[in-house]
């Protein structure tokens, strides 16, 4: 990301947003201060600034100075692969929607106990799009180590925010059906820019050609390369909407990075909340388990403890669900464990191509135009030594269960 902060991101700016978030005209802007907010491998699909404002306002007939800060979200303006992706694909948009009705009103149904999300402070459509939200490190939250995986006592407090994520949209699904119509396109859709597809083919190519290299892995490694061309089309089949199933708005992009934790003195965290919300998809749950499971969790907790992760987050499900007097049912054990069976290609791809892109080294990071450059497709992560010994184990699996198969 470019370091220099736009010319447009100027007291000014900051002014009419604050005005118009705490609908209060009677703040003025006396400075601000800006730096990054992400480092290069944090965040892939935007540009994020981190911004300080010093500010007065009137209260009770005198003037008093406060200090905010907020995170302002913009949609890529250098031209390149990465924004024609972004632009095309409209998952601004679609995180507009979230940030501006449908998170709110889910956060409404939980408040003050839990938090899904940070406040959506502002939006604006063009010149350029972007977000401007609430900054979540002043409340105590941060990112957990996303090449260690996430141990047991983060996961179980992810996948009850993620119980709870859904829950509410069941809640706020019933009372406005519509809600379901704003979500359908997710990141595998037939409509979307053929960049999108382009990198899940090449992904799973590049994987196919470094799994050539691993002893006794050769003839797997000609199943995945006979698998990239229909990759997009086998996210599509697994990420599909159907009536006969349990569903809900998914994150659609829940991995360690798109959420934060809150810690106690002890190191022990205690709190959990979303960030992210750019391919929010309404299908099965069954998608954001799979995508989870796939890229966030240590190795030790997905081999051993998988199954206390799906009955957490079937009893937060079931108890919020009942909560919020949610006419649906929830889903039984096996009819959500049959869901994850018939859609188990969608962790397939997640460990093919995002998981990646989460265990690369921090100096060897690249961008989406740097990954997906006109010299041809190079992700660092894919020779990681613990993306190779995961994939080991993995790959495997999936050919057993006949994912490979074209």
């Amino acid at each position: 990301m470019a370091l220099e902060t736009p010319t447009w991101l100027n007291l000014c700016f900051m002014e009419k947003t604050l005005r118009k978030s705490e609908n209060d005209n009677s703040i003025q802007v006396i400075d601000i201060f800006s730096k990054p907010a992400t480092n290069k491998g944090d965040n892939y699909t935007s540009d994020m600034v981190r911004v300080t404002v010093e500010y007065s306002r009137d209260q009770s007939g005198r003037k008093i100075t406060e200090k905010k800060s907020v995170i302002v979200k913009i949609e890529p303006t250098l031209e390149g692969i990465r924004k024609d992706l972004i632009v095309q694909s409209r998952i601004f948009n679609t995180e507009m929607l979230m940030m501006t009705d449908t998170l709110d009103k889910m956060n409404k149904l939980l408040e003050p106990k839990n938090r899904l999300s940070g406040k959506g402070m502002y939006v604006q459509r063009d010149n350029p799009t972007l977000l401007v939200m609430e900054d979540l490190a002043p409340l105590g939250f941060r990112m957990a180590c996303r090449q260690a995986g996430l141990d047991l006592p983060h996961c179980i407090l992810a996948i009850r925010g993620l119980a709870r994520f859904h829950a509410t949209s069941v809640a706020v699904c019933e009372k406005e059906p519509n809600q379901k119509q704003m979500y359908s396109r997710g990141i595998f859709n037939g409509e979307c820019p053929p960049e999108m597809s382009e990198f899940f083919v090449l992904g799973v190519k590049h994987l196919a050609e470094e799994m050539a290299n691993w002893p006794e892995f050769k003839k797997y490694s000609e199943k995945i390369a006979k698998l990239a061309d229909h990759i997009y089309k086998v996210g599509i089949e697994a990420c599909k909407f159907s009536e006969d199933d349990f569903n809900v708005i998914n994150h659609g992009d829940c991995w360690v990075n798109n959420m934060m934790f809150k810690y106690n003195d002890d190191g022990k965290p205690i709190d959990h909340i979303f960030v992210d919300f750019q391919i929010c998809v309404y299908t099965s749950p069954a998608v954001d388990l799979l995508y989870f499971l796939s890229t966030s969790p240590s190795s030790d907790v997905i081999e051993n403890n998988k199954d206390i992760l799906i009955n957490e987050y079937l009893s937060t499900l079931s108890a919020t669900m009942k909560q919020l007097d949610c006419k649906t049912q929830p889903p039984t054990k096996e009819e959500l464990k049959a869901s994850m069976k018939r859609r188990a290609a969608y962790g397939m791809i997640a460990s093919f191509t995002v998981l990646p892109m989460i265990l690369v080294d921090k100096n060897e990071v690249k961008n989406l135009d740097e990954i997906m450059s006109k010299d041809g497709y190079t992700n660092p992560g894919y020779k990681n030594e613990t993306y190779k010994k995961i994939m080991m184990k993995r790959v495997p699996m999936y050919d057993e269960w006949g994912l490979l198969d074209v």
